[in-house]
């Protein structure tokens, strides 16, 4: 499988899941905030910190109306304009991030978006919305970087059509996330099985794009099951006004996302069946041999009056059990008494 390079970061099976700070729009339009989200990404220990960049021109007509989704008396048009990232910010949030030991990445949705962002990423992110959008995603592909597309809303005939429209360009650094366009998704709709059949049918890195409110259960199932990426929204707090924010986890929850998917990574290991290091003294200790129960003496047979497995504590090793049988065949060769170990040297 196919595994991205990303500012020295490995992508894929194998590697570390990269944890993805998706701070989106939630700067509510102050720099201040923004560089406030970055911060919290890096002390979280998260892996990469996005934004997204786009304009309400290029995303909905005027007269799109209102969401009932969202619920605000405004059209969508004007909550979007509200949104945007003003480009000239770009840079400075970029080298903010990369000092914090942050990747530095963008969310774009449309070919303008991507020729401003280029210069300051070496990632890139589609959204769900935007996966059909086959034109942009092609534009994209050309500029040779990796790119992370979320599939939200789609089916998987859908899926395949973007993947071979993107590869197609010759760029082969794709990675797929199963998202759910619902904010917040409700639990059982995390559907974190889907990234497993993503994988299986395009053999590329996937991931979870988490829009659920809890900060834990959706990344640590989706590592658990194999997940190279993990993108989850964080806001500096649930009560500011934007309608990313309540959805949204709070910068103590990203911290324990991360320190959870971690302790998951952890607890899979390598997936070697053998004799952990940590398992070294409790198998010298209670693993079973075999024992005479009462005094034995030379040349009377063994039986199971006097034969037994037993857990060895500090005394020394006789044969395994699986020779139990043939102990139950043989004499003893010498007097044993109570509690001896039995060896080869002790059969006739």
């Amino acid at each position: 499988m196919k595994t991205l390079d990303v500012a020295g970061r490995k992508i894929g099976p194998g590697h570390p899941c990269f944890i993805v700070a998706e701070a989106g729009s939630n700067h509510n339009g102050s720099l201040a905030q923004a560089h406030a989200l970055i911060d919290a990404a890096a002390d979280a220990r998260a892996d990469a910190v996005k934004f997204q960049l786009f304009t309400a021109a290029r995303l909905y007509p005027r007269a799109a109306g209102r969401s009932e989704y969202l619920g605000l008396p405004r059209s969508i048009y004007e909550i979007i304009e509200e949104m945007e990232l003003p480009p000239e910010w770009l840079g400075e949030l970029a080298a903010h991030a990369r000092e914090k030991g942050l990747v530095f990445f963008g969310a774009v949705f449309d070919e303008g978006a991507a020729d401003l962002l280029d210069e300051h990423v070496e990632l890139f992110k589609i959204a769900s919305y935007e996966m059909t959008h086959l034109p942009l995603l092609r534009h994209v592909a050309a500029k040779g970087k990796p790119v992370i597309l979320s599939t939200g809303t789609a089916h998987l005939d859908e899926v395949q059509r973007s993947v071979q429209a993107f590869l197609a360009t010759g760029n082969a650094e794709l990675a797929l996330l199963q998202c759910t366009a619902r904010y917040p998704t409700p639990i059982e709709d995390l559907n974190v099985r889907a990234l497993v059949t993503l994988r299986e049918a395009f053999d590329l890195p996937t991931g979870l794009s988490d829009h659920s409110r809890d900060p834990v259960l959706g990344p640590m199932t989706a590592v658990a099951l194999g997940a190279a990426i993990i993108e989850k929204h964080f806001t500096l707090s649930n009560r500011l006004p934007g309608p990313d924010h309540a959805f949204a986890v709070e910068p103590d929850e990203l911290a324990l996302l991360v320190r959870r998917v971690r302790e998951v990574e952890a607890a899979l290991g390598d997936g070697r069946k053998e004799v952990l290091e940590v398992e070294q003294e409790l198998r010298s200790f209670s693993r079973r041999y075999l024992f005479t129960t009462r005094p034995v003496r030379a040349g009377e047979p063994f039986t199971r009056d006097n034969v037994a497995a037993l857990r060895r504590g500090v005394l020394d090793a006789g044969l395994e059990p699986e020779h139990f049988e043939r102990v139950l065949s043989a004499r003893a060769t010498r007097d044993l008494p109570a509690e001896s170990p039995i060896t080869e040297e002790d059969l006739a």
